[in-house]
């Protein structure tokens, strides 16, 4: 049976390896898991980075400001409000 994880091997500075360990252990976890949701939740904050980014381009290209955001969003549930009916 293949195997469903994959081992990598990651040199910390011995503060930081501490401070992780101190950490899983307040949580009673192990090392891997207490890494595999730290690298998690970075990945999500990246791509959440990179879909904001994208959002403000398109903003700036469509000359969309931030005091036009919350006339934009009324206007869109008038709308939707409307279609549905």
């Amino acid at each position: 049976m293949p195997r469903t994880t994959k081992t990598i091997t990651v040199s910390l500075q011995p503060e930081m390896s501490d401070r992780v360990d101190d950490a899983r252990r307040l949580q009673g976890r192990s090392r891997s898991e207490f890494v595999r949701e730290a690298l998690d939740r970075y990945l999500v904050e990246c791509e959440w980075g990179e879909l904001v980014q994208y959002g403000e381009q398109q903003a700036r290209e469509q000359g969309i400001g931030p005091e036009d955001v919350a006339r934009l969003v009324e206007e869109y549930r008038v709308e939707a409000q409307s279609s549905q009916t």
